[in-house]
């Protein structure tokens, strides 16, 4: 058999097929890991971007329960009418009346009433968890201007944050301007000046601090009057309210109002006085309400 006559420099048709054939094959897939790469920068670069702070959730998920909260004990100092009960009555009294929420992790609430022989003694527990739907605001931050609502509803004023005081610039221009105006009313004064005339009799007018005649001063204070609370959850209020009920009755009803976290507790106690009897005692009843608050405070660090 003749053999083919071999050619120096000539690439058999085979080999040449092969060689293109795998270049195809390498840029195709060249081409799909660009494109992949590609795809993969610009699903990452949207998450980025759609990526928002979120705020923390509040501290708290859910409430204890409100007519339990609270001991029998302390009930029966609070409502001092109970001692006169038969021990069928005085059970029903403190076990409290449930107020009807519609979600209890949200809020739940009781309250105690009992009759003296001279008037008739409340207390009513409110217990709120506030939840704020803005992710950028937190529980927290909803619940304190919930509390503000209360506060200022009860008459006491949100204190301000003082601006920063500027302070005056010392330099040389300012030196020497107070220099040349020191020297000008040196110059302009006259020496030897009498001092003004006394009134007859030696007397001396008030100078301009003192108080001019009629002047109203302000009112003292007693120390009972509406006001922020310290050491009581992060922030609480005390409030009070003196007012009459129907003939010649007094009611006198105390608010104390705290927030920890998201949670706002609300202690309402109040006195109602009939005919001739002293109104209630502001302190007494201020006393008693703070104490437990600050029970209950306690309730929600367990």
């Amino acid at each position: 058999m003749q053999r083919k006559r071999y050619s120096p420099g000539r690439v058999p048709g085979t080999l040449l097929g092969l060689g293109a054939g795998l270049a195809v094959v390498a840029g195709a897939l060249t081409g799909c890991s660009a494109a992949d790469t590609a795809e993969d920068v610009t699903v990452d670069a949207k998450a980025g971007a759609a990526a928002a702070p979120v705020a923390p959730p509040g501290r708290y998920r859910t409430l204890f329960e409100p007519c339990g909260a609270v001991p029998q004990a302390t009930l029966r100092d609070l409502l001092p009418g109970t001692a006169a009960l038969t021990d069928v009555e005085r059970a029903a009294v403190l076990r409290g009346t449930a107020a009807v929420t519609y979600d209890t992790d949200r809020r739940v609430g009781c309250a105690w009433t009992a009759d003296s022989g001279n008037g008739t003694h409340r207390l009513v527990l409110d217990v709120e968890r506030v939840v704020s739907y803005d992710p950028t605001v937190s529980d927290a931050a909803r619940a304190q201007e919930v509390y503000t609502r209360k506060q200022l509803a009860a008459g006491i004023a949100v204190p301000e944050t003082p601006a920063p005081t500027p302070t005056a610039p010392t330099t040389a221009a300012t030196a020497s301007g107070a220099t040349k105006a020191s020297a000008t009313g040196a110059a302009a004064t006259p020496t030897g000046t009498p001092s003004p005339p006394t009134a007859s009799g030696g007397a001396t007018p008030p100078g301009p601090g003192a108080p001019s005649a009629g002047t109203p001063s302000a009112p003292a204070t007693t120390g009972l009057e509406p006001r922020l609370l310290g050491g009581l959850g992060d922030i609480a209020f005390v409030g009070d309210t003196l007012g009459t009920t129907g003939g010649s009755g007094t009611q006198r009803v105390v608010s104390v109002v705290f927030r920890t976290s998201n949670v706002i507790v609300t202690v309402e106690y109040r006195q109602r006085t009939t005919g001739a009897a002293a109104a209630p005692d502001s302190k007494e009843l201020q006393d008693r309400a703070q104490n437990l608050a600050r029970l209950l405070a306690d309730r929600l660090e367990e």
